[in-house]
Parts: C-alpha cells; structure tokens; sequence
C-alpha cells in the first residue's frame, strides 16, 4: 500500500514513464520538436533568401561589368572597323551661301579667317569619314575642289574630289554636322585618279543684279521702280556675246601681261536672262561658261559692259581690252557672283558608261540645288543688296574710271607676271585651272 501510494505520488509530480503522463510529456515533446522545426524552417529560408539576395547582387553587378565591357568591345570594334575598312575614292556635290566666309579654301594653321572648307572637314571628321589627322593635312585624303570661290561668293554645284570610308547613310551623317547654309546634295564613285580640278572642262557662273545697273546714266531712275525694256536687254546680251571665243584677257585680271599665254581664255557662251521681281526690286541673272576664269575675270566682263550700257564708255572698248594695251576695267560687286555647274565632259565619255562608275551629271539633283538657291543663296543676295546697297555704291565710282585715255604699252610682259596657280582663285571665278 505504502509503496503503491508513492507510486501515485510520484505520478502526481509528473514522473516520466508513468502511465498517468504520458500523454500530457508526448505533446510538449511535440510542440518543442514542431517549434524547433520552425525555428530551423525559418532560419533555413532566411539564408536561402540571404543567399539569394547575394546572387541577385552578384548577377546585377556582373551584369553592368558585362555592359561596360560590351560597350568598350563595340567602340573598340567600330574603332578597328573604321581602320580596316577601306577608303574609296569619290565626288561631293556641294552648295552653299558663302556670306561670313572668306572663300572656299581652306587655310590649315589660320583660324583668322573662316572658310568653307573648315566646316566641311569638320563634318567630314564628326562623321567618321575621315579620320582626324586627315584634316589637318587634307593631301592624305587627295582632296581637291574644282573651283575656289571668294570671300562671301556662293556655289550652288561645287565639286570636291576625296577619299572616304563609304559608311550608311553618309550624306545625312555628314549634313548633320553642317550648318544649314552648307549642304552636300549629291555623292558618286569616281576612279581612282581622279581629281575634280584637273579633269574639269569648263565651269558655268551666274552672276545676279539688280537691273537698275543697266539704265543710262542720263536717265535718273528709281531702283524699285525700275523695269529693263526689251531694247536695252538685247543690247546687254548682244555686248555679252561679244566674248564668246578666245581672247586675251590680261586687262581683266591682276598682274598679268598681255604676252603672257595664260592670260588667253575660252568661253563658250555669255547671256543675261529675262528679269524678274523679288520682294518689289527687279533682278536679272548673267551665266557665262567657260574653260576657266582668272581673280576677277567674270566680274570685269560684267562690269565693262554695264559701262558701256550706261553711257561712260564706248563699245569700241571691247576689242582694245583684248590688245595688248592697258584699259581702264571696272571690277562690279563680288555680291551676285554664284558658281552654278562644273563640267566633266571628257571624263563622262570615257568613264561615264564603263559599267563601273556613274557619269557625272546631277539630274537628280536639280530639284533639290534649285530648293536651296531659293531658300538661301537668292534671299542672300537680295538681302544685302538692299540693306548694303552694293552695286548702287559701285554704280557711283564709274564716272572716276578714265575709258577714253589714250593707249599705253606695257612696257615688259611678263617680269610682274606670276604663276598662275598663285594668281588664280579669288573672285569666286577663280577656278585653280590653266
């Protein structure tokens, strides 16, 4: 009894193995294994979670490494791509309004004066054309333009020849980099040898005016109000034709003597248009066409027979020019002078239908060379002419030129004469040719 009354005493006090408690012990044991099991569930996700999270970062961050380096390998790849890939030999057809430039050749190491070429070398570069270094000395990328043309003289068809890496979409990457009033309107494959100034024929110039120039100068006139009769138009062109052929131009030009053989040039044709309008003034356009043009030929042509037109000189003037005498030759405004077209009619006949080069003709082109002499080079002109009033100021020195003095020897032909290539090419009629 005693011992069966400790037994339910000891039972009482929760003794283990006891009938009585086992099962109260087996559902705390329980309880601790599920919560033990919890704590471990728990800690196992945080450090899958832990561990995750340091992935994640791992992979971002190999990820941007990644890019980086994808990124680096793409410049490096374009960088060998544009050493390797080879440059092709071709012609740009250019336009542009030369006001604020002083001309179109480029001075390398002078940054005094702005020319057409800066910009259109530093677009070359931008783009990726060429490469930098080629700017600086433009004989490593055989570049050659047709015509130089003079400070604020325009060009609607200027060609230049050069080397180029041919890339997608090349002329909207290179007018991306150039100002509106310069623009590369056309691009064709030439041969290998091929430079624009050499195997050039003959260029066409244009030459606008107000044609208030042309009334006589008995007749006072207003310049708005102006019209040119049919008469006097007729003269104009009939004078113009007068230099149709060979002759010797050295009373045109600067330091050149009537002996020397350069100062002979061809031209082809010489007309003036019919007038037209713009904004309230008149206007007429002179084109003349030629082999080549010396410093200040097409602007002394012109301004002679305006002379004649107006009464200071005599036709007679004309035919003495051309002797070997000095004559008195007005020089008209630089203002109006544009350079239309060059030619390539000997390099088209043999090249031009090879099967693998293009002739040289800008048919396609014409719209688009005819939408920016509207949009920038013609309004140019117009404008400046109205607000500088350029060829009225002009108009007001003839009477100071001398037309009638009597002939004078040159007393040595050809001491002050230079060579061409230093006198040519600063009018805009200044071709670079002889």
């Amino acid at each position: 009894m005693l011992r069966w009354g400790l037994r339910v005493v000891s039972c009482g006090l929760s003794v283990p193995g006891s009938a009585a408690c086992a099962g109260p012990w087996r559902r705390q044991r329980s309880v601790l294994k599920m919560a033990e099991d919890l704590r471990a569930a728990v800690s196992s996700q945080t450090k899958r979670l832990n561990s995750s999270s340091e992935v994640i970062q791992r992979l971002e961050e190999n990820g941007h490494q990644n890019k980086r380096l994808k990124s680096n390998a793409d410049e490096e790849d374009a960088e060998d791509q544009n050493k390797k890939s080879p440059k092709r030999k071709i012609v740009l057809l250019m336009a542009y309004s030369g006001k604020g430039y002083h001309g179109m050749q480029r001075n390398v190491g002078s940054s005094q004066f702005k020319t057409i070429e800066d910009d259109l070398v530093s677009a070359l570069v931008q783009s990726g054309c060429i490469p930098e270094n080629h700017g600086e000395d433009m004989k490593k990328m055989s570049f050659q333009r047709c015509a130089r043309t003079d400070k604020g003289v325009s060009a609607a068809g200027q060609i230049v020849s050069l080397k180029v890496r041919l890339r997608d979409d090349i002329l909207e990457k290179i007018n991306n980099h150039l100002p509106s009033h310069i623009r590369i309107l056309g691009l064709k494959r030439v041969t290998g040898g091929f430079n624009s100034k050499n195997k050039c024929d003959a260029r066409t110039y244009s030459y606008m005016l107000p044609t208030f120039a042309f009334a006589h100068k008995d007749h006072v006139v207003q310049e708005e109000l102006y019209r040119l009769d049919t008469e006097t138009l007729e003269r104009v062109n009939k004078l113009l034709a007068c230099y149709k052929g060979t002759h010797n131009f050295h009373n045109f030009t600067s330091q050149k003597g009537p002996r020397d053989p350069s100062a002979k040039r061809y031209i082809m044709e010489m007309y003036c248009g019919e007038p037209f309008v713009r904004e309230n003034m008149e206007f007429a356009v002179i084109k003349v066409k030629g082999q080549s043009f010396m410093m200040h030929q097409i602007r002394k042509m012109i301004g002679l027979v305006i002379a004649i037109v107006k009464g200071y000189a005599a036709e007679s003037i004309m035919e003495r020019s051309w002797g070997e005498e000095k004559v008195d030759v007005p020089k008209a405004p630089g203002l109006g002078l544009v350079l239309e077209k060059v030619h390539f009619e000997k390099y088209n006949r043999r090249f031009g239908n090879d099967g693998l080069h293009e002739p040289l003709e800008w048919t396609e082109e014409e719209e688009k060379i005819a939408v920016f002499k509207e949009q920038y080079i013609y309004p140019t002109i117009i404008n400046t002419e109205r607000e500088e009033k350029s060829m009225a100021n002009w108009l007001n020195t003839l009477p100071i030129h001398d037309f009638n003095s009597s002939a004078v020897e040159m007393q040595t032909s050809n001491k002050n004469s230079k060579k061409s290539s230093d006198l040519e090419g600063s009018d805009g009629c200044g071709d670079d040719s002889d």
